[in-house]
């Protein structure tokens, strides 16, 4: 046993090495299997090392922090004891269990994931050389068992799995004694698990670790602004509105798109590269002081819709704020976040984004 755990921990290093992200959805189903280490914490006899075991289960994920676990497994516990002739005696406990677990993920959206896990089961137990006689040898049981596991991610769709547990029977049979004067004891074993979680089917991805793990990303290369200007006029359709991306507003109904005002990535931080944009708008706005502009703030589809509306309203009142203090009149100016909503160029690629985190002004 201790042999496989070497191997176990080599294999697991090699994995970490060249690990991937595993994708998260908000709700899959996974089948998990692997070994087991059981070995027996509080019984009647001696505990005994030579243990070995297997596990085989059905995972449903229902969001990125909450699952349940449908598991079936195999356990071999031998203990020993002493019989009247002073001769060590050897019982072997073999228990077939099912068990359903619920799991709470900490950290779901991290590569090494840890979870929580508690529930209940029933199981067949089968002794050899019990030390009780009157005891049967063969007997169903119940248990309760609690612990905590860690995914570790090794590709797109599947995870190694380590995992400790505690397992409380619901009677004192399981090593096949029950001590003198015993009245409704509590035999229990410890449990570890290796193995590996394969996810087998996937529903939406998960757009709360899209936004999660896009805060440890750094930005990205600056971004070609004349590219994306030439890519604005040709993607919003002519008919709507007349897109203008010049200093001087024409008359009341143009759209005003200022391009190269970016933001900091989930933040309403203005980038230090929009300042000069932003101050030349200004300087038109003190020089049309009959134009009255909504502030329109988007952002890419990266996160929930309503954290993106927030975002949006955010990023345009601080655009707001700036023109405020270069003399633009507050009553001039309407600040609207309009989220991840009308998008100007494809979200699925990091130039589309960056097109799409973008202010607008429009003319009133």
């Amino acid at each position: 046993m201790r042999k496989l755990f070497s191997l176990a921990i080599v294999l697991l290093l090699f994995f970490i090495s060249d690990s991937v992200q595993a994708q998260l959805a908000k709700d899959s189903w996974g089948l998990g299997f692997g070994f087991k280490y059981p070995r027996f914490l509080s019984i009647n006899t001696t505990i005994s090392n030579t243990n070995y075991g297997g596990y085989l289960s059905l995972q449903r994920n229902f969001s990125e922090h909450l699952a349940i676990r449908l598991s079936g497994s195999y356990s071999h516990l031998e203990s020993e004891w002493t019989d009247p002739t002073n001769t060590l005696q050897t019982t072997s406990t073999n228990l077939i269990a099912g068990n359903l677990d619920l799991l709470i993920y900490l950290f779901p959206c991290e590569p090494v994931s840890l979870y929580l896990y508690g529930g209940a089961g029933v199981l067949y137990r089968m002794l050899d050389n019990q030390r009780t006689i009157a005891l049967d040898d063969n007997a169903i049981a119940g248990q309760l068992s609690s612990g905590l596991g860690i995914e570790w991610a090794i590709a797109s769709d599947w995870k190694f799995v380590t995992e400790f547990g505690y397992n409380l029977g619901l009677n004192s049979e399981f090593e096949g004694a029950i001590g003198a004067g015993e009245v409704n004891g509590r035999d229990s074993y410890l449990a570890a698990n290796i193995g590996l979680l394969w996810y087998f089917d996937k529903g939406e991805p998960s757009k709360y670790c899209q936004l999660y793990s896009g805060l440890s990303q750094q930005m990205p290369n600056p971004v070609d602004y004349d590219r994306i200007e030439e890519m604005i006029k040709r993607h919003i359709p002519k008919e709507v509105v007349k897109e203008v991306v010049v200093e001087k507003p024409v008359s009341s109904s143009d759209k005003w798109v200022l391009v190269g005002v970016n933001f900091e990535f989930n933040s309403a931080k203005i980038s230090p590269e929009s300042y000069p944009i932003l101050y030349d708008a200004a300087k038109t706005l003190l020089k049309n002081t009959d134009i009255r502009v909504e502030i329109q703030g988007y952002t890419d589809n990266i996160g929930s819709e309503s954290y993106n509306m927030k975002l949006s309203q955010k990023r345009a009142e601080a655009v707001k704020e700036y023109l405020q203090s270069k003399g633009v009149s507050g009553n001039r100016l309407r600040a609207v976040g309009y989220g991840e909503s009308n998008p100007v160029a494809d979200n699925k690629t990091a130039e589309g984004r960056a097109m799409n985190r973008r202010i607008e002004f429009k003319m009133q």
